[in-house]
């Protein structure tokens, strides 16, 4: 599978270079995302906070759809951003046909997902300050 990775200050962005992301590309990218969810935060293999880019992804099966929603709701079971952007309207219209498409958190631009990784890291520090 190609991707980019971009390594931020306090995130990761991982932009997706393929065209059609079939059932076995999901999993290889499922893959990556596990084994940097589980490294040690402290080590630069990590993905804590991610931003996924799929503007270069024109198709998707339908069947990759439920990983998708699955991997970016066990990051936030974690406490970790993750925010999917760029979709091409044939892949956020497969997204939504699978009826996982309000479970995931879908921007249209990579700036609108840094925003929300800021606000959800800010939320973050406001919940811990108060459970203090």
């Amino acid at each position: 599978m190609r991707i980019k990775i971009d390594t931020k200050e306090r995130f990761k962005v991982i932009t997706i270079l393929e065209p059609l992301l079939t059932a076995r590309l999901a999993a290889e990218f499922m893959e990556i995302l596990q084994k940097g969810h589980e490294a040690d935060s402290s080590t630069p293999e990590a993905f804590t906070h991610l931003v996924v880019v799929m503007s270069e992804v024109q198709e998707i099966e339908s069947e990759t759809t439920q990983s998708l929603a699955a991997i970016q709701q066990e990051y936030y079971a974690h406490q970790h951003s993750f925010v999917y952007c760029g979709l091409q309207p044939a892949v956020e219209a497969a997204i939504k046909q699978a009826g996982v498409y309000d479970m995931m958190n879908i921007t249209p631009t990579e700036s609108e997902a840094w925003d929300i990784l800021q606000m959800e890291e800010i939320e973050r520090e406001l919940l811990n300050d108060s459970d203090a």
